[in-house]
């Protein structure tokens, strides 16, 4: 095995134009209940376009570098890890950092590489499989046979949240943002795909018969759609909320949340402790990772760019013509 570097290679951010450079900076050592990975992949996400805005500053504790979850090898341990060894393959969750050749990751947060996926696939799954199991499985009690909606299907979160409700037992609609990338998600699993550039997504499941029947919704679009959701929702149903990309403020008619008696949340991933994750990725590891295992459920991978070309994928993520996950390959 590699001995770590002194010096390793990250994505940094200039203050005054926002752009983006490579710079190079000591490698961390990995303190106790923590890991040195050799990263090979890191997945791109939302959060690192704010960060790199300066609209989403990193926790104190946090490394102030982007990127939330890699793939690669472990490199070294640091005291009282006895679970993971030096030469094991493993996807993580970080603190930040992601955007390096080496990061450190706390073992709470280090999942094994499921059978059959790569160093990239692997790269798209930690911060996905985390969102969606917290939101949907965790905050929402998604159960089998009950029906959900999840929008933005075709983004990482999306598409892994579509295939895992599908090998969960559950009935699932989404929307997107164009007919291709709808009978893609169909593809996947959904039920129903809907057009929000072209259909209304409340007028269409009226239509199916699914009004007042949508037991949970998945959101990061709000603006528009949080009155929506309202009137979709089945009673009893629960409405979770991880962004607001048409916006954070709507003029909504709370009177169905009462004769429904609807559940409305939200969070986000980052804010939560690590005591928090731990538990979401020992759930994850008993109920969710038979599914990767089998194949039943599978990482969707849309493009692969170098560290050096960090700039160019989140333009292109923020472009939104991305259909799964956007992956960095160091």
């Amino acid at each position: 095995m590699d001995t770590p570097p002194a010096q390793r290679r990250y994505v940094a951010v200039d203050p005054e134009d926002r752009s983006i450079r490579i710079e190079h900076g000591p490698t961390p050592s990995p303190r106790p209940g923590e890991v040195l990975i050799k990263v090979s992949a890191a997945g791109l996400n939302r959060a690192d376009l704010l960060q790199r805005k300066g609209l989403y500053p990193p926790p104190e504790d946090a490394s102030p570098i982007m990127g939330l979850e890699v793939a690669g090898v472990v490199i070294a341990t640091g005291a009282g890890v006895d679970n993971w060894h030096v030469g094991d393959k493993v996807c993580a969750l970080t603190h930040g950092g992601g955007y390096a050749d080496y990061t450190v990751a706390p073992v709470s947060q280090c999942l094994p590489i499921p059978a059959g996926l790569g160093m990239a696939e692997a790269a798209a799954l930690p911060e996905a499989l985390l969102t969606v199991w917290h939101n949907l499985f965790q905050r929402c009690q998604l159960r089998t046979g009950e029906r959900v909606l999840i929008h933005g299907g075709a983004s990482g979160i999306g598409t892994l949240g579509i295939a895992i409700c599908k090998a969960m037992g559950a009935e699932v609609y989404t929307t997107a943002g164009s007919e291709e990338k709808c009978r893609a998600l169909e593809a996947l699993g959904a039920t129903r795909a809907i057009n929000y550039q072209a259909e209304d997504f409340e007028q269409v499941l009226g239509d199916l018969g699914m009004k007042d029947r949508i037991n949970v919704i998945l959101d990061i679009a709000g603006g528009d759609f949080i009155q929506k959701n309202i009137n979709v929702a089945a009673p009893e149903g629960r409405i979770v909320y991880i962004a607001f990309i048409r916006g954070a403020r709507a003029e909504v008619n709370f009177g169905p949340l009462l004769m429904k008696r609807l559940v409305l949340t939200g969070s986000t991933l980052r804010a939560q402790s690590f005591a928090q994750k731990a538990v979401m990725v020992r759930e994850i590891l008993e109920r969710v990772y038979p599914h990767l295992e089998s194949g039943a459920v599978k990482p969707l991978v849309d493009r692969i760019f170098t560290l050096e070309e960090a700039e160019q994928a989140q333009d292109y993520m923020q472009s939104g013509q991305h259909m799964g996950k956007i992956i960095l390959q160091m």
